[in-house]
């Protein structure tokens, strides 16, 4: 074969076709949507943030380390620091995410027409029993009264985030209650803590000594409302 015939029959053989103008490349060397990152990166800090709290609640606040929320997130040590500074800011999403959003229902819920003062008390207090003291959102806050004075800056969040709102809505109510005649004690506006006091009891009873007595909270609680608007009165 000549030189010739051997160049002819190089040009025909059949190259890969070029990639046409437009089309897709290869699903591996697709970028992924920001959105897609943004979904994968919550759930990540999902997934930090439920293992905090498991670890929190099994050893306490002072115990836990950052290696064991990582192993049980099941992300590396290092990912957790793309989320949250140290421990503390960790734990302060915790109450943020488990009890902030309950106390900002509890006073943003308007007053069922008609309603008495005790009627709205009692409300809360049956909400705090159900969604606090009996869940594992009471477990932080009998974490936050174990080792709050050993860590000030935890209990300092928590004092903002979720006691001074709580106070103040019951402040407003027992003022309320005053301005009505419902209740005759007037100097209990300066002491809201007093109204509240039998929810941190069932919140500390609860694990310390349910298994020996078993409270009945709600009821204790309205014992207590007796005391203070007078016993509710039968038809």
């Amino acid at each position: 074969m000549t030189n010739e015939a051997t160049k002819g029959a190089r040009k025909s053989t059949p190259k890969p076709a070029l990639r046409r103008a437009g089309a897709r490349a290869p699903a591996s060397s697709k970028p992924r949507p920001a959105s897609n990152r943004a979904e994968r990166a919550a759930e990540r800090r999902g997934a930090i943030i439920a293992a905090a709290m498991d670890e929190f609640i099994a050893r306490g606040f002072a115990a836990t380390r950052l290696d064991d929320i990582a192993k049980r997130a099941g992300v590396a040590k290092g990912t957790i620091y793309l989320h949250f500074k140290d421990k503390e800011s960790m734990f302060e999403e915790l109450i943020r995410t488990a009890i902030v959003p309950l106390v900002t229902r509890l006073w943003a819920t308007p007053p069922q027409p008609g309603a008495s003062v005790r009627d709205m008390v009692e409300g809360f207090a049956k909400t705090f029993i159900e969604e606090v003291a009996t869940t594992r959102r009471g477990d932080l806050v009998r974490l936050i009264v174990a080792e709050g004075p050993r860590f000030p800056e935890v209990a300092d969040f928590y004092y903002r985030e979720v006691v001074s709102r709580g106070l103040a809505g019951m402040r407003a109510l027992i003022e309320l209650g005053i301005a009505r005649g419902e209740i005759q004690h007037k100097d209990l506006a300066r002491f809201p803590q007093i109204m509240v006091a039998p929810a941190l009891i069932a919140v500390i009873w609860q694990s310390l000594f349910s298994r020996h007595a078993p409270l009945d909270a709600l009821e204790m609680f309205r014992v207590h409302l007796d005391l203070i608007f007078g016993e509710r009165r039968t038809a």
